[in-house]
């Protein structure tokens, strides 16, 4: 099965069905929901033109269900460029203009990460549906201002977590669920990156509103512009929120351009169960690129690479069995017996299966999006939302807890404190599990 397949088959009976169950979201990505509302449009304003508005920008492109009628960017060129695409769109340099516009039904907010809560406050208010690039906002106190006044509206509202909506991540956890990798007993996050954040500025004046994500009175750095991916993806498999949280992060490279948020971090949550999840990036190194690792007592599957890997017996026998048997069925064609080129204990490991067909590998180096990631699938659903004003169920929950853990690490961080959520942030949350 596809990732087309997949999405087509929500809601049917079957293998995605039972996904479904599990991950109700996916419902608004199937042909059923998008047929019911075929010939209907979602009238958009997009609120910042930068890189990633432009990324949803192009993907919007591919949608007959979308009318982008209003952007809007307080950075003449940014806007400029995004009017080239959708030339009959108003546009704006005051977002609270757009918020006015009776001909927006929805926003999509891609500003920078201190401007996210209020702005997508000020839309639910004004009756907008709203999505927001993650994180969902810039404290732990306006991310639950946010949550709940969301609520208080019953308003629609998405947070950028694409990876909710990615049918290789959904297909990825109900294999989990299911126990094919048996309990799961750790998880390994890393991204690392060669690239200093740092983006060409025309005057000196505009620096630190262009070069927002060096600063920390705009950004928190890798922890909510990364690691937010990684602990939506520990909910998922451990079916659970995690308990505490103690890390480490430091100026380590990047540390003579005047910026003063971190280039390198290393965070370890810790779930009720026991497990460790870790999460490491630096930007001054970029071999090994991204990874998502689920590690069970019966196997592996890494999100990165749709692949997945189970442990198998050991081999029996002598090692000169063992060898023998491995050059016979190709394992190996030589070996050298003089030196350490061969150990039992060290056979070829299986080559794992992927866990998904016809799916794209990203390596995580781009800094602003990756074909096939979830990205086109979650503008579906949104879309779908602004039409029928429903909001997806749980959706909003999972990116909630991503944002509210990825700040408590990054404070976790500054303090050199082991921290845990404070019960006034807690909001009713329902674990993902096979049902």
């Amino acid at each position: 099965m596809n990732r087309k397949e997949f999405l087509a088959d929500c809601g049917k009976k079957g293998l995605a069905g039972v996904a479904l169950s599990m991950f109700p979201w996916l419902e608004s990505c199937s042909d059923k929901a998008q047929q019911e509302v075929k010939g209907e449009k979602a009238r958009i304003g997009m609120i910042g033109t930068g890189s990633r508005g432009l990324y949803h920008i192009k993907n919007l492109l591919r949608m007959p269900n979308v009318e982008m009628v209003a952007l809007c960017d307080d950075y003449r060129p940014h806007l400029e460029d995004a009017a080239q695409y959708y030339p009959k769109a108003k546009l704006y340099d005051d977002y609270r203009k757009l918020l006015e516009d009776k001909n927006v039904d929805g926003v999509i907010v891609t500003t920078p990460l201190y401007l996210h809560g209020r702005m997508t406050i000020d839309a639910l208010r004004a009756g907008k549906k709203v999505f927001c690039e993650k994180s969902m906002a810039f404290t732990l106190d306006e991310a639950l201002e946010v949550y709940n006044c969301r609520k208080e509206m019953n308003g629609v509202l998405f947070i950028g977590q694409q990876r909710l909506f990615d049918p290789k991540y959904a297909r990825a956890m109900q294999m989990i669920h299911e126990g094919k990798i048996g309990k799961v007993v750790g998880i390994r996050n890393y991204w690392y990156r060669n690239n200093d954040w740092r983006r060409e500025v025309p005057s000196p004046e505009l620096e630190r509103r262009i070069n927002w994500r060096l600063y920390s009175e705009y950004s928190r750095g890798l922890m909510t512009e990364l690691a937010c991916h990684h602990l939506q993806n520990g909910s998922w498999a451990m079916g659970m929120l995690p308990e505490k949280v103690m890390g480490s992060g430091s100026l380590l490279h990047w540390n003579k351009d005047g910026r003063d948020v971190y280039d390198a971090v290393s965070a370890i949550f810790r779930y009720p169960n026991g497990v460790n999840m870790t999460f490491e990036s630096i930007i001054s190194n970029k071999h090994f690129g991204m990874g998502e690792q689920i590690l069970g007592t019966e196997g592996t599957i890494d999100l990165v690479t749709c692949m997945h890997y189970t442990d198998e017996p050991a081999p029996k026998g002598s090692g000169m069995h063992q060898l023998v048997a491995q050059i016979e069925s190709g394992v190996m064609n030589n070996s050298v017996f003089a030196g350490t080129s061969w150990a039992a204990e060290t056979s070829a490991l299986a080559p794992g299966m992927p866990i998904m067909k016809d799916v794209t590998i990203s390596t995580g180096e781009s800094t602003v999006g990756a074909e096939n990631d979830g990205s086109i699938e979650i503008m579906e659903a949104f879309t779908h939302a602004v039409i029928t004003g429903k909001q997806p169920e749980k959706v909003l929950e999972e990116s909630y807890y991503a944002t509210q853990f990825a700040l408590l690490a990054d404070k976790a961080m500054h303090e050199n404190q082991i921290l845990q959520l404070d019960d006034k942030y807690k909001v009713p949350y329902v674990p993902m599990k096979m049902k």
